[in-house]
């Protein structure tokens, strides 16, 4: 490896395999920043993993991050919000550019021809759960911590959340959107979030086997990966406890209601007495952008119905109203601006947003225009 590429965001390399075979390494080397993904990145990343799929020698992807702490904490939100602050009341042209790699880029891993490893150690939030939910084959560890906590900052759960969140379990989907409840591992498999829960130290070893691999075939190598991941997996009562699935008769039964309205109020009554993990997803709600818990609630009932191209597209529209509205610069700037934590949102409850303001971020932004993902979901 050139010493050049040591400083990259993203460093692309080669893992030898049997028979001449090699299997991709995307490793995101922002340890700093927490791996946040940047516009370079994304790009890196993209022109890396379409390269690797028209070459037959390679036979699978893996993608893990550089640092002890996260795979990857988010998208690089301090950009746009420079972005958005240049230019008030339009779709500042880098916020549309960066949704527009990202979500080809989450969509690509999610269709790709090869299997995709992610080895999702650590903090695993907002952009870092599009690179690895779409994989086909999701590492968690003991450190490991998702999260959706974009009502926080008055965006939404994107990068494929339209897709996924709807199909998690019961109404898992609705509420983790809703609160931005951090989960861990276990969690994770429960929800059908993580395929593989392994010991952090085991890396190497892991590595090591996935170089065995039969990689003679896709199918082959597909399921030989699963297998050498199998042999990793921590030992049922040897995991972490998870919080989802003790609490899901809980979020079902908050969540199980006719009004986002409704699903709010039964949230913010729940008795969680000492219970830490669900008074701190009752306060963030609360705390939380009221035009967000509304996007929530609506990609969740829309989401259900629409392909995977499809959800990518309508995210990519809500996500340009998103720049140009200024919910979401406000919460930016509370968090990581100002650092205040006191955002002025412009509405003060669910109750109070306005059916056409729900309808303006699901209006399409280009309308007689060619959609910038229209090549989604196309034979090629």
């Amino acid at each position: 490896m050139t010493e050049h590429s040591q400083t990259l965001p993203v460093t692309v390399s080669e893992i030898p395999l049997a028979n001449g075979m090699l299997a991709g390494h995307l490793t995101l080397n922002k340890p700093k920043a927490l791996n946040a993904l940047d516009l370079e990145m994304a790009e890196i990343m993209l022109g890396a993993l379409k390269s690797w799929a028209n070459r037959d020698e390679v036979a699978f992807v893996l993608m893990d991050a550089t640092g002890d702490k996260a795979f990857c904490a988010g998208g690089d939100i301090v950009s746009m919000y420079k972005a958005m602050k240049d230019s008030p009341d339009s779709v500042p042209h880098f916020v549309k550019t960066f949704f527009t790699i990202e979500y080809t880029l989450d969509y690509t891993i999610r269709t790709y021809n090869k299997p995709v490893i992610a080895w999702g150690h650590g903090i695993v939030m907002g952009g870092g759960m599009g690179l690895m939910t779409g994989a086909s084959h999701r590492v968690v560890t003991d450190a490991s911590r998702l999260a959706m906590p974009e009502i926080s900052i008055g965006l939404y759960p994107d990068v494929g959340g339209t897709y996924f969140l709807p199909r998690l379990p019961g109404k898992t989907g609705l509420f983790l959107g809703l609160t931005g409840a951090s989960i861990n591992a276990s969690d994770a498999l429960y929800i059908g979030l993580a395929d593989h829960y392994c010991r952090a130290d085991d890396k190497e070893a892991v590595l090591s086997a996935l170089a065995q691999c039969d990689v003679s075939s896709p199918e082959a190598a597909s399921q030989s990966v699963t297998e050498a991941l199998q042999r990793f997996d921590v030992a049922q009562d040897e995991r972490v406890a998870g919080q989802v699935e003790p609490h899901r008769q809980t979020i079902d039964g908050a969540c199980d209601a006719d009004s986002l309205t409704a699903v709010v109020e039964n949230i913010a009554r729940l008795d969680a007495g000492d219970d830490k993990w669900l008074s701190k997803a009752q306060k963030s709600l609360a705390a939380g952008s009221p035009v967000t818990a509304h996007l929530v609630y609506e990609q969740i009932k829309r989401g259900q119905s629409l392909s995977l191209a499809e959800c990518f597209r309508t995210e990519l529209g809500v996500s340009c109203h998103c720049g140009e509205y200024g919910e979401f610069q406000e919460g930016i700037r509370a968090l990581l601006i100002d650092k205040d934590n006191a955002p002025q949102w412009k509405f003060d409850d669910v109750a109070s947003v306005p059916d056409e303001v729900v309808e303006y971020f699901f209006s399409d932004p280009w309308q007689d225009e060619t959609h910038p993902l229209a090549q989604l979901g196309e034979k090629s």
